[in-house]
């Protein structure tokens, strides 16, 4: 390949190399030899002899979240951008995320980068053992030093309990997630931190499965009974789950929403700002929370190594038209 495209051995290397210093006339010369002579690198070969693969795995859980399913596509696209390529793991329901780590753990790769799923703490040894960096997204472990980066969950919960409450809501229903979940705790006990400080504040919780399904089946579970006691309002710690029990409320039982019910969410996907919803929700700003992930990455990657970090970013509240003011 260097004989036909006039270079040398050394300036190949560096045109399959992203990033190494080479002029883009070489480099197009070098690529349009290789295509003549039908080659393309092994990137697992390359990686043996440079210790860095480029390769960077994700784990999903719950990509029936859109949340999940559009941070995963800009885990994609911003790691392509550096010249680097995505293994992705998802755990389905009947798997164990052990199992699923412990499969990413076998492949040759740079980093790993948790969504939507939990990391035991053997899984956390195991990879330190092996010199493989875990960063967590938008989730913590609580008893794993691992870097991590989040939305302020607790804080925007709080907010849009000040919001309802300021509204006249006094009577709350939260449709809680995953117990074990970090991230719907943290918005769970936000709202209800939040609610304590406020005058004649009621809250009750009842499990909404992290799911459009769960949340509407909870929904009509609840008040589907005579003289049922209808709460003020109604706070999805996801937006998927507000939904579900926006169309419960509306298709079930004929509620009006704010006019009867106010209602909130928390992710800011696409789905929650378009009719009928247009959700009074907090968006999690997806872009720089991935890109945060990667500076982590790329820092515990270093040379000289990065201590855990915890990285809290602010959401962005997005008003809607589901909470209104009593008096309007």
């Amino acid at each position: 390949m260097a004989k036909l495209a006039g270079v040398s051995q050394p300036a190949v290397s560096r045109a399959f190399n992203p990033g190494a210093p080479i002029t883009k006339e070489k480099r197009d010369r070098i690529l349009a030899a290789a295509r003549e002579l039908g080659y393309v690198p092994n990137v697992f070969a390359s990686s043996l002899s440079r210790s860095s693969s480029k390769i960077v795995a994700v784990i999903s859980g719950n990509l029936n979240n859109p949340f999940y399913s559009e941070s995963l596509q800009c885990f994609v696209e911003q790691i392509q951008r550096t010249g680097r390529q995505v293994l992705a793991f998802t755990v389905q329901e009947d798997q164990n995320s052990d199992d699923v780590m412990m499969q990413a753990l076998r492949y040759p790769v740079d980093g790993v980068v948790v969504t939507s799923a939990t990391v035991t703490s053997s899984m956390v040894k195991l990879s330190e053992g092996l010199g493989i960096p875990v960063i967590m997204y938008n989730r913590r472990v609580p008893d794993a030093n691992l870097p991590s980066v989040l939305c302020d969950n607790e804080g925007g919960a709080a907010a849009l309990a000040r919001r309802m409450h300021a509204a006249g809501a006094r009577k709350f229903l939260v449709l809680r997630g995953d117990p074990a979940g970090s991230t719907s705790m943290a918005r769970v006990q936000g709202f209800r931190d939040a609610l304590k400080k406020l005058k004649g504040a009621q809250v009750e919780e009842i499990d909404g499965q992290s799911s459009y399904a769960g949340a509407y089946r909870a929904t009509v579970s609840r008040f589907d009974k005579p003289l049922a006691d209808w709460p003020d309002a109604i706070f999805g710690v996801n937006d998927i789950m507000a939904i579900g029990c926006a169309d419960a409320l509306r298709g079930h039982f004929g509620k009006k929403i704010p006019d009867d019910i106010m209602l909130a969410g928390f992710d800011g996907i696409r789905e929650a700002q378009r009719e009928p919803y247009h959700l009074a929700t907090v968006r999690q700003p997806i872009e720089r929370m991935v890109t945060e992930t990667l500076e982590l990455l790329d820092a515990a990657k270093s040379d000289e190594g990065a201590p855990a970090a915890l990285r809290v970013i602010q959401g962005d509240m997005i008003p809607g038209v589901t909470i209104q003011s009593r008096e309007d």
